[in-house]
Formats: structure tokens, sequence, C-alpha cells
């Protein structure tokens, strides 16, 4: 795409990340306008697929074939494998943005993550989330439980040193 680097953006040896949470709508065809905080860490091309808390996923062109690498590698013998591939491949479309930043959302995946017109994004780091405003607030209302989330997370090694 032209005007955009053609290199990972970085601050001070870290890369850009997509953080944040946006209220945007979808127009009448579909499209949604990509937050202009996230438009440039897109610059490779991006993949939207179905994500796994009934939700879309956005994924860079690098995440994407990150995971699908992973995935590949993977047992097709192997009946959970399959249906990763299914709900991963056999959801994906290749995102492609417009000059005005606009990016189209199959009527498929709208469908599945229940979009209608109003939706939340929510940056999740190397990619990012598209949520009806119902699902998110519903999700949302579970991550503000301090105490279900000091023994959901009690696992994870978060220590900044």
């Amino acid at each position: 795409m032209p005007g955009l680097p053609a290199f990972p953006l970085k601050t001070e040896n870290v890369e850009l990340m997509f953080l944040g949470q946006y209220e945007h709508s979808i127009d009448d065809k579909g499209r949604l306008t990509i937050p202009a905080k996230y438009r440039d860490l897109l610059f490779e091309g991006a993949f939207i697929t179905v994500g796994f808390d009934n939700n879309l996923m956005v994924l860079t062109s690098s995440a994407f074939n990150t995971i699908s690498d992973r995935v590949n590698h993977m047992s097709m013998t192997d009946p959970d494998v399959r249906d990763l591939k299914r709900m991963i491949f056999g959801q994906a479309n290749q995102a492609e943005i417009d000059k005005a930043g606009r990016m189209l959302i199959p009527s498929y995946l709208r469908e599945i993550a229940g979009l209608k017109t109003n939706l939340i994004v929510v940056g999740m780091g190397d990619y990012f989330e598209l949520w009806s405003s119902e699902s998110w607030a519903e999700r949302n209302k579970s991550l503000a439980n301090s105490v279900t989330n000091s023994k959901r997370f009690a696992a994870f090694d978060l220590s900044v040193r």
C-alpha cells in the first residue's frame, strides 16, 4: 500500500501493538472504519476470521501466517485439529483496506459474531477483536470481577522483571 512503511513499527525497541477499546459502527455495505491508531499496523495486510468467544479476530498477515504455519504442522488425523482448521481457515477472509481506512466484513462473519450496526473494537496486542456491543458488555462484566480474576490468572507469571 503506498505511503505506509515497509518495516515493523517500533518505539524504543518495543513493537507497537493493538491497544485499547473503540466504539465503531458498520455501514450499510458491511464496512468498518478501522481505528486510526490501528491502520499503520496493518501495512502488510490483514485477515479476519472467527474468534474463540463469539467474536471476530483481525490479524496482520504475518500473525495469520505464523498461526497458519503452526496449525498446518499439526496432525490432520486429529479431529480437533481438523475442527480448528475449519474454524480458522474455513471462516477466514483476506481483508482489503480502502483509502478511507475501511475494511469489508463479510456478511457470514457478521452473522457468526452477531454484529449489526454498533460494535466494539478491542486491542489484543498483536491482533484485535470485533465484538457486538451486547456480547462485549457481557464479557467485560466478567473481566471486572476481581475475585474471579485473582483465581483465573493466578498461574500466569505476569511479573515485569
